[in-house]
């Protein structure tokens, strides 16, 4: 294995077992609920959970915006800029924390009236949420240390601390739960431990394994304008293209669900096939996050280049390798997940769908990592939109005579135009980022 293929996996590796570690937080809570005899606490899971999933979603790109200003900022070695890029970040992440808690009532008022849970439901959901929402500055904080972190070109912090997360949550959840005799509101407490014990992790280890950087701790340099500006302007970017992601993904469900419970239900199980594809390839984006924005800020067009196609070589081999999976034991998958025959005969009817999205989306996950690097946001946000607009015009002009088919062609054309418009705009942004 070359050097170069050794330094993509020590990134992507590590955050992939993070990526991976992510969603089990969730599965925790619903395994335990789950167990307590009454289908309304994993309902108010469910929404509670769902909740703060799409508004930690929205404010993702406190992390990716870290990663691309602070991969740089590392490649240029300028240390005091790195350590103001980490207290920015964790200063505007916690300032955000802090007006969702004050927001928190019509925010919760707002969801529930879109939802229209019962209302059972509703009061433990409510319970959930007024827990749930203190953890706001552990988690957004936390968005901006891992981003510094794999701008550091360090993905195995995050990881621990993901790692660390899931086993705080196991044992205080379960220990509230059965030993404290609490009910949802011991899954929120557990849920809030692991998140505040995630991020003095990660405050410790910063403090073990960058100590040497306090001496570059300057407060009056950290709002600076100008630096306030950039921040903003890559931060918006990336803000505005989660939201026509968000839109897409929220609009692909609603669709579905439209069509019945049998195709909402087959839609749900292939959706898991692009999500454990997700998992492996933004493994691979965070790679190209650190590696790409470490490049330009050396100057170094050769390494950069270097870096691209090899990245785009093990994205071509991951897309080999799960197009085989899921053609080979892709129902065999499916069975796992449900013994409904009904819906796995239904899921068989739209599986080739399922079997495109590695070839599909490849190119948009690869280039999204090396985008962010670039801090080439704006690009970006072009091609998603592009993107989101021509799903929408796909399904609504081809759903009348397709059907459910209309819904995944459209999904997969999202995925294909993403990639396809970012590589039209790479020149442009590789030029831009050499001068």
């Amino acid at each position: 294995m070359s050097p170069r293929d050794r330094q993509i996996l020590q990134i992507a590796l590590p955050s992939i077992v993070s990526n991976i570690t992510v969603p089990l937080l969730g599965l925790i809570d619903v395994a335990i609920v789950g167990h307590l005899g009454a289908p309304a606490y994993i309902g108010a899971i469910a929404v509670g959970g769902m909740l703060f999933n799409i508004i930690y979603w929205i404010f993702g790109f406190l992390r990716m915006g870290t990663s691309g200003m602070t991969s740089q900022a590392y490649g240029k070695r300028d240390l005091p800029e790195i350590v103001r890029l980490l207290l920015r970040s964790v200063g505007i992440g916690l300032i955000v924390a802090f007006c969702l808690i004050i927001l928190q009532v019509p925010i919760r008022q707002t969801a529930f009236a879109l939802i229209h849970p019962t209302e059972e439901i509703k009061e433990l959901a409510t319970l959930y949420f007024q827990i749930c929402i203190w953890g706001a500055p552990a988690m957004l904080g936390l968005y901006g240390l891992s981003g510094w972190y794999i701008g550091m070109q360090n993905s195995k912090i995050p990881m621990y601390i993901a790692i660390t997360q899931n086993i705080v949550n196991i044992v205080a959840s379960l220990s509230l739960v059965y030993l404290g005799g609490m009910k949802v509101e011991g899954v929120a407490f557990g849920t809030l431990i692991a998140q505040y014990a995630g991020f003095f992790m990660g405050v410790v280890l910063w403090m073990h394994q960058y100590s040497k950087l306090k001496k570059y701790i300057v407060w009056k340099g950290i709002w600076q304008k100008d630096a306030m500006i950039r921040f903003f302007q890559v931060n918006r970017d990336i803000f505005l293209r989660t939201l026509c992601l968000v839109a897409v993904t929220l609009f692909f469900t609603s669709a579905g669900a439209s069509q019945g419970e049998i195709i909402l239900a087959v839609n749900t199980l292939l959706m898991q096939l692009f999500t454990l594809f997700s998992y492996v390839m933004d493994g691979f984006a965070y790679a190209g996050e650190a590696l790409s924005g470490r490049y330009i800020g050396a100057r170094n067009r050769e390494a950069f280049t270097d870096s691209t196609r090899h990245l785009f070589t093990w994205g071509g081999i991951m897309a080999i390798l799960f197009t085989l999976i899921y053609a080979l034991g892709g129902n065999a998958f499916l069975g796992l997940l449900t013994n409904d025959r009904e819906v796995i005969a239904a899921a068989d009817t739209y599986f080739y769908w399922a079997l495109a999205i590695p070839a599909a989306g490849i190119a948009a996950f690869i280039w999204d990592g090396i985008f962010i690097g670039a801090t080439a946001t704006r690009d970006m946000l072009l091609s998603m939109a592009a993107a989101a607009i021509s799903f929408f015009a796909l399904y609504y002009g081809l759903r009348p005579a397709l059907g459910n088919h209309a819904l995944w062609l459209a999904f997969l054309t999202y995925l294909f135009i993403r990639g396809l418009v970012q590589t039209a705009l790479s020149r442009r942004v590789m030029n831009k980022a050499f001068g």
